[in-house]
């Protein structure tokens, strides 16, 4: 995600049955208030092992990475305002702007973040990182090199982990051609408009030593705008895929949360009808950058959306109904 004038969270919850299963009065949260009214962008969620959430988000306050915790998904969430998760920075980074962390456990029983670094030799770009603790709210210690930088197709960024069935481990990131476009809406609007392909890269144990090379799985069309972003993958107990993106600018109200499904990791995917949630909808203005993690039989995504702090982070149940995801707030 971009980090601009507007910085926060929003958090949302996916439920991966049938939307016939379960009443949808018993999925109602009843608002869409904010659970964590901050200044905290980008969020990832994970909840560890001793039960609690935990939240990652983008860069403020003289953080690199914001971290808070709360007891339920959809209860109160409370900033940890004395930790910065990633307080050095790797020799490539600028230290400054760094964007959308994600943090998964690896198969060795660390924790990994891939975060969006500001490159030191180009600061209008930024690439992939990744760091590495012993406990979850760090410190991390990042990588020397970053984990994906094409900085002649615009830099990598938003970066998010993937644990598929048969145990594999895979990262989703986005090649940031729109930072390189020749203008218009997120710089990208203008012909020849510069394509911004979500990558799929396997990985070791370690959830930072690469297997091959990435494979182009999704790319933008002209009804996503300028741009997809953020993407995000869960797969459901009947093996269907469903990646989570935004498309749009995310300057604008035009800028949501997505998604497109699949039987195959590598796609194709077949594009939703609409976007799950967009400006206008539940009060929300500019909703996007939804993360997805499973919990226990369940799965919940994070999203953020503008508030009067910046951007604030919400949660609310979705269902999962064949290949449709539905919002229920």
């Amino acid at each position: 995600m971009k980090l601009l004038s507007v910085l926060a969270a929003t958090t949302l919850s996916l439920i991966s049955v049938s939307a016939s299963a379960i009443p949808l009065q018993s999925l109602r949260r009843g608002s869409d208030d904010p659970v964590l009214e901050s200044n905290f962008a980008d969020p990832s969620i994970i909840q560890d092992e001793d039960g609690m959430w935990y939240a990652f988000g983008t860069a403020a306050d003289d953080k690199q990475v914001q971290v808070a915790t709360g007891e339920s998904l959809y209860g109160t969430w409370n900033l940890l305002n004395d930790i910065d998760a990633l307080p050095r920075s790797a020799s490539w980074t600028t230290g400054r702007h760094t964007w959308a962390p994600d943090v998964r456990r690896a198969g060795n029983g660390k924790y990994v973040m891939y975060y969006s670094g500001e490159v030191a030799q180009d600061s209008a770009r930024h690439c992939i990182g990744a760091a590495v603790a012993d406990v979850i709210t760090g410190p991390y210690v990042p990588e020397d090199e970053p984990f994906a930088c094409n900085l002649t197709a615009g830099g990598s960024i938003d970066a998010s982990g993937f644990q598929d069935a048969d145990g594999k481990q895979y990262v989703l990131y986005k090649v940031d051609g729109n930072s390189v476009g020749h203008g218009g809406s997120c710089s990208n609007t203008d012909s020849p408009i510069v394509p911004t392909p979500i990558m799929l890269q396997e990985v070791e144990e370690d959830g930072v030593t690469k297997v091959g090379e990435p494979v182009e799985i999704f790319n933008r069309s002209d009804e996503d705008g300028p741009l997809v972003e953020a993407p995000s993958m869960l797969r459901t107990d009947n093996g269907l895929y469903i990646l989570f993106f935004s498309s749009g600018c995310y300057l604008e109200p035009s800028y949501n949360v997505n998604y497109a499904t699949s039987t195959s990791l590598t796609g194709p995917f077949q594009r939703a009808q609409r976007p799950i949630i967009k400006s206008g909808e539940y009060t929300l203005r500019a909703p996007g950058g939804a993360t997805a993690v499973h919990v226990g039989d369940k799965v919940g995504i994070a999203f953020h959306a503008d508030c009067q702090q910046g951007r604030c982070m919400h949660t609310s149940h979705t269902v999962v109904d064949g290949r449709e995801v539905r919002v229920v707030m």
